[in-house]
């Protein structure tokens, strides 16, 4: 696997209940930070696999990327997590998670 990958899959892992970060944020830091659409990728072939919690990975003004039942469950996730949403949005400031990186 990619050391890019194995990053970005260890950085969603460590993503606390109630928090959220933005795809390119995870992309950032794994170490490229244009690649947020791989991170995109990541969480939609690996997150069963490895059982990311996707739903905390959001887009970088803080909506559900997932459209229909996806956006749905993402948001119900969310909730009950105890994420509060300002119509279709989460204030970031609250709720975006920043990693300590060595």
């Amino acid at each position: 696997m990619e050391r890019f990958t194995e990053r970005a899959i260890a950085i969603i892992k460590e993503i606390p209940s109630g928090k959220v970060m933005t795809y390119g944020q995870v992309a950032h830091f794994a170490g490229s930070p244009r690649a947020a659409r791989q991170v995109v990728r990541i969480l939609h072939s690996m997150s069963q696999k490895y059982q990311l919690p996707w739903h905390r990975v959001v887009n970088s003004k803080g909506e559900i990327g997932l459209k229909e039942e996806g956006q749905f469950i993402q948001k119900m996730s969310l909730e009950s997590e105890g994420v509060k949403f300002n119509g279709d949005l989460i204030n970031l400031e609250v709720y975006q998670h920043w990693p300590e990186i060595d």
